[in-house]
């Protein structure tokens, strides 16, 4: 259970924690820390209907085994297709914000740096993942240690530097301020469906994934909070000025220089370590996908001296980084946090139609209370921040892949057909 729950701690808690804090109190001011209470209790609902998922289907994929358990292949195929895509959008938005985090750090900030900045940064990800997985892997842990270390101490250190002052806000913001500066500050709280994959090899099913993702989210609340908190109460209003860097402006003026420095590096080291870690695991979809010939075969290819899918991890990277030098971090964080949502939804209604259906392993599985209250709650609140964030370009967007993931299994179901 502890081995399951820091990893989906570790997925769950990527670069964005470190330029959040800024975007949504440029959105809400000091009253910021209701979006995350929202996202929260969505992340509760998730987690609930995670566990029950999980509980009764052991098999690798996550959300594709769930979903493909209640409701057929093609459902399941969908739901891993956008995984992809919220993966590869997810990619090109750490990019970005690697790029930002690098450059304020070196003190130079012009649109060919951050260009330069995003092509490297993605490129070297590329090649530590093209020599070997365990490269990438060794990279994603000394990642974690050096995230997870300088963000404890911000949240101990600087909660000596708040004034209450700041933390204090006039009037309540609108329902819609809160859903939509929520649907932004989600994509922090994403991380959950990568970091189940494996649970089809994880010992005691039923009882492991439930203990681990409520331990693992539960954790996560609090620190993101305690994150957005420290933030404000340092910075006060100028917190939504502070652009990409918040949690080093916040340490600069809390401790100096020096502590502003660190939290830059941390910041830079997290963001390329998260960057590395999708680059570790998304490819590999595109391998599958490739193997069971939904896209061409030639993606397939396994490098004759590595072992590693070179060829998918390249479209991948290069996909990736079109992306994230043609879009801003919010329109890369909008349309992430849409792919990741749907899947979400799907999931939600995967949960309580398994038990519907009975599916179970030996021993008990877990059961939500309220029949399916919290399927149906986990739905609605998340079309509330889906209907308050997105505008008709997402959409259109979000319906072009779908029509494409169609299209691709119902060639691949035209092929594999008998004659």
């Amino acid at each position: 259970m502890r081995q399951l729950a820091v990893l989906i701690f570790n997925y769950t808690v990527g670069g964005g924690i470190f330029l959040l804090p800024a975007l949504a109190a440029a959105r809400l001011g000091p009253a910021a820390v209701l979006a995350y209470v929202l996202c929260a209790a969505i992340a509760a609902l998730m987690v609930l209907c995670f566990a029950e998922a999980g509980s009764r289907v052991r098999a690798t994929g996550g959300p594709y085994a769930y979903a493909e358990a209640a409701f057929g292949p093609f459902v399941g195929f969908l739901v891993g297709a956008f995984n992809l895509l919220a993966a590869l959008l997810a990619s090109a938005a750490l990019a970005g914000v690697f790029a930002a985090s690098f450059l304020a750090l070196v003190g130079l900030d012009t649109p060919a740096a951050r260009a330069l900045v995003i092509v490297g940064v993605v490129g070297a990800a590329a090649a530590v993942n093209i020599r070997g997985v365990k490269s990438g892997a060794r990279l994603v842990e000394v990642a974690t240690a050096v995230k997870l270390v300088p963000l404890l101490g911000f949240v101990v250190l600087g909660a000596f530097a708040v004034r209450r002052s700041n933390l204090a806000w006039a009037d309540t913001p609108p329902a819609s301020d809160i859903f939509s500066t929520a649907g932004l500050i989600i994509l922090a709280f994403t991380g959950i469906e990568a970091a189940l994959q494996p649970s089809g090899e994880v010992r005691d099913t039923e009882r492991t994934v439930p203990r681990a993702a409520l331990v693992a989210m539960g954790g996560v609340v609090v620190l993101y909070i305690s994150v957005q908190m420290v933030t404000q109460g340092i910075l006060g209003s100028s917190l939504a000025g502070a652009g990409v860097t918040p949690l080093a402006a916040a340490a600069g003026a809390a401790y100096g220089p020096l502590a502003r420095t660190v939290m830059l590096a941390a910041a830079a080291a997290s963001m390329f370590g998260t960057l590395s870690g999708t680059i570790l695991a998304g490819p590999r979809s595109i391998f599958a996908l490739a193997r069971d010939g939904f896209v061409p075969r030639v993606l397939a290819t396994v490098h004759p001296v590595r072992h590693t899918p070179h060829v998918a991890i390249a479209v991948y990277c290069v996909v990736a980084l079109v992306l994230g030098l043609s879009g801003t971090f919010e329109q890369l964080a909008v349309l992430t946090n849409l792919a990741s949502l749907l899947v979400y939804i799907v999931v939600a209604l995967a949960a309580w139609r398994l038990r519907v259906l009975g599916v179970r392993l030996e021993g008990e599985p877990f059961t939500l209370a309220g029949g399916p209250l919290v399927p149906i709650l986990a739905c609605l609140a998340i079309g509330g921040v889906i209907v308050a964030t997105v505008s008709k370009v997402e959409v259109a967007a979000m319906v072009l892949a779908l029509a494409l993931a169609s299209a691709a299994y119902a060639l691949r179901s035209l092929r594999s057909r008998p004659q």
